[in-house]
């Protein structure tokens, strides 16, 4: 079917585009956290341990990271639009498949089956972003698409544990459905029909060198901060990670048409988004798993009193976007890059210092400043790193972005366990037995990764994209 001529020229409305591709996000970011809470009674009804259904848990993220490396190659071979469209598809199949599980196995097949789908969607639909919206346009659109990435993952558990307590846990999937509906009828109608780009062959070689580094790694994050910290398995599958992501690495700067196309790292805004925005997306993901276990066992709170703490940093989220576009357009690039980052560490040792004196409204308040700074910081890195990017290269640069988002996420939850089990271990306490000062360490360390990001955006010039956040024009005589 051809998209008609009226929804052709709506769908040049970047904001239109923004919110079908949000849609995508949003699922994706609540799906990867939502099952957490349900997980009991998910292993009752399979007759399985919850730890045995942590399975689940796994599979999805080791799908995530084998698939993404190829949705670059997918969406040029045959279309960016349809390949959206069928990776909501997909995911929504998955989900009901998830929902209609009666065995352990039978569930672990249905959440690879979403992996594959959620592994596309994300990065083609940044790049259906990125390629129909003007350069002008781009701090408001990515302003807007990073709010799902920020606000799923917080709101995954409570929405999880709601629905499990009073429905069925089978219903956090299903929940999907009306939702991924929705995505491809708005996403059919409304995102123009994107063509595929000139045929290039597949990149089998890369495709195994870079499924192997990422599952690797992962599993080996995964053994190493979980439960009796296996050092020695997950140690030996990080070093192996790293030394095949070497050859991968070679392998895509030798190869005419590597799946991972590295070449937008020769772009320098993109490469010190890249490398000190992974920083930050380190000591922003370590919060995310420190703060509920802190405010719980740390300070003694309810698991209902820590969630609603969680939202007021979501909240802080939501509120900064009201002067996000501007305060870009005032202060520029660097400054805010800058000032967020630094923001976000003062934030965390802050954090580190809280006690069970501590009064609540201090604590919602700093949570709040929080969130808004983090947003601040994830609208900047997600307008800048593509703002040189030539159109011939957004989707390696797409790719490759979100092979390391994903990396780096799974990086700073990892850290944070490490840390903590170490702490736990110089001081000689029983294992899995947590302590203030052992909250404290982990947040310190969390903090210095953080500032570690600043000095990345130091050697940035000072007007750098001026011409996507209008900083110039902002401050000229």
């Amino acid at each position: 079917m051809t998209v008609p001529d009226d929804a052709a020229h709506r769908a040049r409305n970047p904001m239109v585009i923004a919110t079908i591709v949000s849609i995508a996000f949003f699922m994706e970011s609540l799906d990867s956290t939502v099952i957490v809470t349900a997980l009991p009674q998910m292993a009752h009804s399979f007759g399985e341990s919850s730890v045995r259904l942590s399975l689940g848990i796994s599979v999805y993220m080791l799908t995530l990271a084998v698939v993404i490396p190829a949705s670059g190659w997918i969406a040029d071979r045959f279309g960016a639009r349809r390949v959206f469209c069928f990776a909501i598809a997909l995911f929504t199949l998955a989900s009901m498949l998830c929902g209609a599980s009666n065995s352990l196995w039978q569930f672990v097949g249905a959440r690879i089956l979403q992996g594959v789908g959620g592994a596309m969607m994300s990065p083609v639909g940044r790049i259906v972003v990125l390629r129909m919206t003007e350069k002008a346009h781009l701090v408001r659109i990515m302003n807007f698409i990073t709010v799902p990435g920020l606000i799923g993952p917080v709101l995954g558990p409570p929405v999880g544990g709601f629905l499990t307590t009073y429905a069925s846990w089978r219903w956090i999937f299903f929940l999907n459905v009306p939702i991924c509906i929705a995505g491809i009828t708005m996403a059919y109608l409304y995102i123009r029909n994107l063509d595929p780009a000139k045929p290039r062959p597949f990149d089998l070689t890369g495709f195994l060198l870079n499924g192997v580094t990422m599952a690797s790694l992962m599993f080996g994050l995964d053994v190493v901060a979980g439960p009796g910290s296996n050092w020695q398995l997950g140690g030996g599958m990080i070093l192996g990670g790293l030394i095949v992501g070497f050859f991968a690495g070679r392998h895509a700067l030798r190869t005419p048409h590597p799946l991972v196309d590295v070449r937008a790292l020769k772009v320098k805004t993109y490469a010190v988004v890249n490398s000190g925005g992974s920083m930050f997306r380190m000591s922003m993901s370590a919060p995310t798993f420190l703060m509920p276990l802190f405010f719980q066992v740390g300070l003694g709170m309810s698991a209902f009193a820590s969630g609603m703490l969680i939202l007021c940093h979501a909240a802080g989220d939501l509120g900064i976007k009201v002067v996000t576009t501007r305060s870009l357009r005032w202060f520029g690039f660097r400054t805010m890059l800058i000032a967020s980052a630094s923001t976000f560490a003062c934030f965390i040792v802050a954090c580190a210092n809280f006690t069970p004196q501590t009064p609540a409204i201090v604590i919602m308040a700093l949570l709040f400043v929080g969130g808004a700074v983090r947003s601040l910081q994830m609208t900047s890195l997600g307008s800048l790193q593509f703002s040189d990017i030539p159109p011939g290269e957004i989707t390696g640069a797409s790719t490759l972005s979100g092979v390391n988002q994903q990396l780096m996420r799974s990086f700073g939850v990892a850290m944070a366990a490490v840390v903590l089990n170490l702490a736990v271990a110089y001081r000689g306490g029983m294992p899995g037995v947590l302590t203030l000062i052992d909250f404290r360490i982990a947040f310190y360390v969390t903090a210095g990764i953080c500032l570690g990001a600043v000095l990345w955006y130091l050697p940035l010039e000072k007007n750098v994209g001026s011409h996507v956040s209008g900083h110039q024009r902002a401050n000229a005589p």
